[in-house]
């Protein structure tokens, strides 16, 4: 398969082959009559796999080493579990982080619907951005309508 054939089969960019190729992620050998990158269907099922483990949120990086230790013969699982058990954790407190930062996005919403748009002044560029939090309450000193 050429690098688009592949690309298309495993619904991917021909950019995309290109990159994992370049990153040892997958092998290609040169046809000696027009020096294309012709991949066997070995390379299918990695791109397969790399698609596969990117959806569990599996770094390249991450994903080379697995590739690494079922290319030496071992088997990867144990590294597999490891890497997921390590990154449940991470993936809560970002979620957490995403959550706590949704509800000042909708805390500060919620105060600017009471506050007059204003224009600058030459002492403040928003004021919904720069006094939202200190003026939950009321509207904000620099907000004078337009």
């Amino acid at each position: 398969m050429k690098v688009s054939e592949l690309a298309k089969a495993c619904g991917v960019t021909p950019d995309t082959v290109r990159h994992y190729t370049k990153e040892g992620l997958i092998t290609a050998d040169k046809n000696p009559i027009n020096g294309y990158h012709e991949y066997n269907r070995a390379a299918l099922q990695r791109v397969k796999f790399i698609q596969q483990s990117r959806t569990l949120g599996f770094s390249l990086k991450q994903i080379a080493e697995i590739l690494a230790e079922a290319d030496k013969g071992d088997s990867p699982c144990p590294l597999v579990r490891e890497l997921l058990e390590q990154k449940v954790p991470e993936t809560k407190r970002k979620i957490a982080e995403l959550q706590a930062h949704l509800a000042k996005m909708e805390a500060a919403l919620a105060t600017w619907a009471t506050m007059a748009d204003g224009t600058p002044n030459g002492h403040s560029i928003c004021c919904l951005i720069e006094e939202w939090e200190q003026n939950q309450d009321s509207q904000g000193a620099c907000c004078h309508g337009n």
